[in-house]
């Protein structure tokens, strides 16, 4: 699966880039109709800890799913955007399998 990651207004590490690919390729194991994926982190101007922004779109064959977590770490914002991704690729999945 082909996943496009955008850092806003900062460089994302390799680390970061890795672990991101990792989660995301993973939902494309809950179904074969996923085809890409983009991931958009941001850093929000908050004066708390959960700044940190990752927003996650996935391409079905049928349409778009969407995930928006912030977090303290953007490891934490991709792994909760990642989660409820899933759950919702295998709802998607069961609702095109029923029609």
């Amino acid at each position: 699966m082909q996943v496009k990651i955008q850092s806003i207004h900062f460089d994302a590490d390799r680390h970061l880039l890795e672990f991101i690919h990792k989660k995301v390729d993973k939902l494309g194991q809950y179904y074969d109709g996923v085809m890409g994926g983009e991931v958009f982190l941001r850093l929000e101007k908050a004066h708390d800890a959960q700044n940190k922004i990752a927003e996650i779109k996935i391409q079905t064959r049928t349409g778009d799913l969407f995930a928006k977590r912030q977090c303290r770490t953007f490891e934490e914002a991709v792994t909760e955007s990642a989660e409820a991704l899933s759950m919702q690729v295998k709802r998607h999945k069961e609702k095109v399998r029923g029609n």
